[in-house]
């Protein structure tokens, strides 16, 4: 083999040596002589070259743009660079920005008005008058479109199912004044439509992708999701007094316009004439089916309150399941926090990414009905997982959460599988219908021959198809024999070897029959691809009439492996297979695999702008402003901005704090809203993933605000996750002091997840009966409880519970057992900083209750973990005393002091890096810091030091600030006033509003003073100080001790 492929080898550069002297060879039989030969490869090198360097700059230039994208995107994701070096115009948003698109609609939108007049009057018009016998003169009198064009907020490229499509995703805004006036002249009646809104996300399929112009074939246009629709009726009374439309009303109209915009209605625009393709764009394939299962929910709350609010009762859950223009309503459990449904519905999905599951909780009540709870959930994530079994937490909820399994059918084109699919079938007990073996597609084109039952009198054909009990109808085409359709419908089938599918073909009004057809299913499953396409005879009809349709069946095949592993247990939830114990006492608590898998989002609400304004006076004329707040939802917590008083780009620098788990499908979610004294006013809503969050760490972004003209909203997520370790405590500590804002709670600095696992030797009742025994855990102000187990003197619990930390160093758990009738069975104070001190941050064993009997004991796991922030981490690594070492961290003391009684923020303060001789009159410790995202001069008050009295009594001393030059009383700040001491300890924030610039031209006088009496207005001064913060290093927030100067002293 090797000879033979030398050889090869050798012929192959003989070939290429001839061909090279082909040209010279060729230049000798034209006669031509060498300098021609020499011109022609000299060019031909030229351009050659020319070439190899273009094709070397394009590979440089692509090779350049991938490493910076890669860089850039690593650094975002804090993988290879430090924070900072990204400049502050990078960003790689997944929505983006179309002002050129805005300005092109702005210039058409005149054009598009007299389009829309054309096809209202020519098209419309006449479509209505014959549609009802009442209508018969109905007429548009005005169209106006208005000069307000539509919007485009945002646009998202998806890539598409294949490569000859294009996903497009346009965040829309309508707020537009237009006019459309009708009347029909027959009863004297007017109305018409002055004002209009809509917003939704709109998405756009390019397909297909030709190789010739206009390269696009046709526009699909649909909404995933149901928008938003706001109609200004003008004179709607008086339409709907006309017979025919009596029946209807405003929101029947609003829920059928916009039923009509969604999926799986679709607007198709084809761009070439004669497109193949264009039935099937019109009414394609779904994507998959999804089969859920509604198990049950917990912990919801209790909406039946009896005796004006006194005694609490229990609610009357029901859910509400939605995709799209899918509904369907699950039996009510009366009486019941904790319901258990057991029912299985099927989604047809058409869209993903995209397409979402919204179910919402209902109280069942006999005049409103109370919501319990809503999620949603993005169908990407069932096609990605196959099957999804997870207990989500409910928006707006509470505690609550529900149990949903969710399982993705594919769509099969032939039926080998169908016997193993309904053998699969037969083992689900599933109500309140059998699951489907198939879905079948029924494409409506046309008829033709359609008998005339009056002579000389076209018909109004509609069809009605069915499946057993299922029926659907197509819309009238009135006047044709020859009616055209272009309609599609949908069928679950259970069982297709022993079903029909029946046709039938009838004239509206009359409803008299044009002709029936009737057509096995087995039929289809024969087929080749499972489809037939072909003209259908219709039975009892005339000799040539005939049904044009294409019939489509597929086979719902459910691929991902079966597993027996039950739904993960929520967290405070008994887990079921909790065995009650034996004789045995485990020596370890037995968790959830989840349990302290818990992490904490940090949610900063900076600030918003170009917000709409609201408060209109005199009818509009004068435009207002709007006074706006915020709403923020996450993980079933709600939380509540302050409202900022007439701005349009407010700034609120607020800070909340949430436990999340990764369950898919959350979503955080805010919405702005104008405060007035009636009704609050809309002001825009936007939502970031949450799973985005927890896997990128941090996402500083402006989103825009949806379903309003104009707006954005700027936030700062960070996911927060324990680290066991103490280490970093007393940094963490440190920077969520210069961190904290100044309105909201303080910043947490860990997460405790403690597990109750059982109780053991509880002391009987009154009467020698074993306690029906429940355990409540507390920390501060936040408590929560387990169930109530059954009488036994060793009730096994099993549930996980988790409380946000501020300081560790003086907090503690308190655990109290309680019988069901309030009796105290015994209780536990466990200290946070035994935790700190234990490996790894955690205790797990029995512990022995105070209070109850000789052997009371409980069994748990408390496990401590520290809630490092970005800015800590770089602190830590930026060298700061506080942020690492292995010894613990020591309270920032100056030497040879005594112990002082107040233990605030100065025990946990990092030491300071200089340790200045002790002046004459104290000292004084200062953090001096400048807040860049609030813009603000913080200055922290930790305490004073060896205090000189003024007097033989001991001083009541306080720290008075300045922000020189300006001695005017806004730059004036003043710590609260400590009693009798040389040593107080402040642990006081006060900010002032300055840009940096500003704050390195000022210079800060402090002086401590002592205030002699009630009724004095004299005050001793025990020693001043004075910094330039132009010396001052502003950017890292780092604590001192500063000497006191004599109150004579210069500056």
């Amino acid at each position: 083999m090797e000879p033979r492929g030398a050889g090869r080898a050798a012929l192959g550069a003989l070939g290429r040596r001839l061909l090279w002297a082909l040209p010279a060879y060729a230049a000798g039989l034209l006669g031509l002589g060498a300098a021609a030969v020499v011109l022609a490869l000299a060019l031909y090198a030229g351009w050659r070259r020319r070439r190899r360097a273009r094709e070397r700059g394009l590979r440089l230039a692509e090779r350049l743009q991938r490493d910076e994208e890669a860089a850039v995107r690593a650094a975002a994701a804090g993988l290879g660079a430090a924070r900072g070096e990204l400049p502050a115009w990078v960003s790689f948003p997944d929505v983006e920005r179309a002002e050129w698109l805005n300005k092109v609609l702005a210039q058409a939108w005149p054009f598009f008005g007299q389009y829309m007049e054309k096809l209202l009057v020519e098209n419309v018009a006449p479509s209505i008058r014959a549609s009802n016998t009442h209508l018969q003169t109905f007429t548009f009198t005005k169209v106006d479109m208005g000069e307000k064009p539509l919007r485009v907020l945002g646009v998202r490229a998806h890539p598409g199912t294949h490569k000859r499509q294009i996903l497009l995703d346009l965040n829309i805004s309508y707020v537009g004044d237009v006019q459309i006036d009708v009347e029909v002249k027959k009863f004297f009646c007017k109305a018409g439509v002055k004002g209009m809104q809509l917003h939704g996300m709109l998405r756009i399929i390019l397909e297909p992708l030709l190789g010739d112009v206009p390269i696009v074939g046709a526009l699909t246009m649909f909404f995933i999701r149901r928008p938003t629709l706001d109609i200004n009726w003008t004179g709607m009374t008086n339409l709907l007094d006309i017979p025919g439309l009596s029946s209807m009303s405003d929101t029947m109209i609003m829920d059928a316009i916009s039923s009509y915009l969604v999926l799986p209605n679709r607007l198709l625009v084809p761009l070439v004439p004669d497109l193949p393709e264009a039935a099937q764009l019109r009414c394609p394939l779904p994507r998959g089916v999804v089969r859920v299962h509604l198990r049950g929910a917990r912990d919801l709350r209790s909406k039946d309150r009896f005796m004006g609010g006194l005694v609490e009762g229990k609610s009357d859950p029901y859910a509400v399941l939605r995709v799209g223009t899918q509904l369907v309503t699950s039996r009510v459990i009366d009486d019941n926090l904790n319901p258990t449904w057991d029912e299985v519905y099927e989604f047809i999905v058409h869209e993903v990414p995209g397409q979402e599951l919204e179910v919402e909780l209902f109280d069942k009540d006999p005049d409103q009905d109370d919501l319990l709870g809503r999620m949603k959930l993005d169908f990407g994530e069932v096609l990605k997982a196959r099957v999804l079994e997870e207990w989500f937490p409910l928006q707006e909820g509470g505690r609550g959460r529900l149990h949903l399994r969710l399982e993705w059918l594919s769509l099969l084109s032939d039926a080998s599988k169908l016997d193993q699919v309904l053998e699969r079938n037969r083992t689900i007990v599933a109500k309140p219908d059998p699951p489907s073996a198939a879905i079948l597609v029924v494409y409506l084109d046309r008829a033709e021959e359609l008998p005339m039952k009056k002579p000389g009198k076209e018909p109004n054909p509609v069809v009605q198809v069915s499946v057993q009990d299922v029926t659907r109808e197509s819309k009238v085409v009135y006047n044709s024999s020859a009616p055209v359709w272009e309609d599609a419908f949908r069928f679950f089938l259970h069982d297709p070897v022993n079903q029909d599918l029946d046709i039938q073909v009838k004239d509206d009004p009359r409803q008299s029959s044009l002709g029936s057809l009737s057509l096995p299913l087995t039929r289809l499953l024969d087929a080749p691809d499972l489809t037939l396409a072909q003209p259908f005879p219709l039975q009892r009809s005339a000799p040539g009439s005939r049904l044009h349709m294409k019939l489509v069946l597929r086979v719902l095949f459910f691929d991902a492996p079966e597993s027996a592993t039950p739904p993960p247990t929520p967290q405070g939830q008994p887990d079921p297979q909790a065995s009650a114990g034996g004789s045995q006492r485990p020596p370890h608590a037995n968790p959830d695999p989840r349990f302290g898998t818990e992490r904490v989002l940090r949610i900063h609400l900076l600030e918003a702008e170009d917000l709409v304004a609201k408060d209109n006076f005199f009818r509009g004329v004068v435009r207002g402003r709007s006074d706006p707040y915020a709403k923020v939802r996450v993980a079933g917590r709600g939380f509540r901005s302050r409202v900022v008083k007439e701005d349009l780009n407010p700034r609120w620098n607020e800070v909340y704090e949430v436990i999340v788990d990764d369950v898919p499908g959350q979503d955080v979610e805010f919405e702005l809203f104008d405060k007035d004294v009636d009704k609050d006013d809309f002001l825009g809503r936007c939502k970031v993933p949450l799973r985005r969050v927890l896997s990128s760490r941090i996402v500083d972004e402006w989103l825009l605000l949806e379903d309003v003209k104009s707006g954005r909203l700027h936030v700062r997520l960070e996911t927060l996750t324990p680290r066991p370790s103490a280490a970093l405590l007393e940094q963490v500590l440190h920077t969520n002091s210069l961190l904290q804002p100044q309105r909201g709670e303080e910043l947490s600095a860990a997460l405790l997840s403690v597990f109750v696992d059982r109780a053991a030797d509880l002391p009987p009742r009154k009467g020698s009966k074993p306690p029906a025994a429940s355990a409540s855990l507390a920390v501060r102000d936040v408590s929560v409880k387990t169930k109530t187990c059954p009488p036994t003197a060793e009730p096994v619990w099993d549930e996980g519970f988790s409380f946000l930390i501020k300081r560790p160093h003086a907090e503690a758990l308190e655990l109290q057992v309680k019988d069901e009738g309030g009796q105290p069975l015994g209780t536990l104070s466990l200290p946070l900083s035994r935790l700190l001190a234990a490996e790894g941050g955690a205790l797990d064993g029995w512990m022995t209750l105070a209070g109850g009997g000789p052997g009371s004991q409980i069994l748990l796991r408390a496990q401590l973990g520290i809630l490092v922030s970005q800015q800590a981490e770089e602190a830590a690594g930026s060298g700061d005393p506080a942020g690492g070492g292995d010894a613990p961290p020591q309270p920032a003391e100056a030497p040879g002091e005594e112990e002082c009684g107040a233990g605030g923020l100065r025990q946990r303060l990092p030491p300071s890096d200089s340790a200045p001789t002790e002046g004459p009159l104290g000292r004084l410790q200062l953090t001096l810091w400048y807040h860049g995202d609030e813009r603000k001069l913080v200055a922290i008050v930790h305490a004073c030091r060896k205090l000189r009295p003024v007097s033989k009594e001991l001083p009541d001393p306080y720290v008075s600030l300045v922000l020189l030059p300006d001695r005017s009383r806004g730059t004036k700040r003043k710590t609260g006033v400590q009693k009798k001491t040389l040593n107080p300890d402040f642990n006081e924030r006060f900010e002032w509003d300055v840009s940096l610039e500003e704050a390195s031209r000022r210079k800060l006088e402090a002086q401590v003073k002592s205030s002699v009496s009630f009724v004095s207005r004299e005050k001793e001064v025990l020693g001043k100080l004075h910094l330039d913060l132009a010396q001052v290093d502003l950017s890292e927030g780092k604590t001192h001790w500063y000497e006191l100067r004599d109150e004579r002293s210069s500056p």
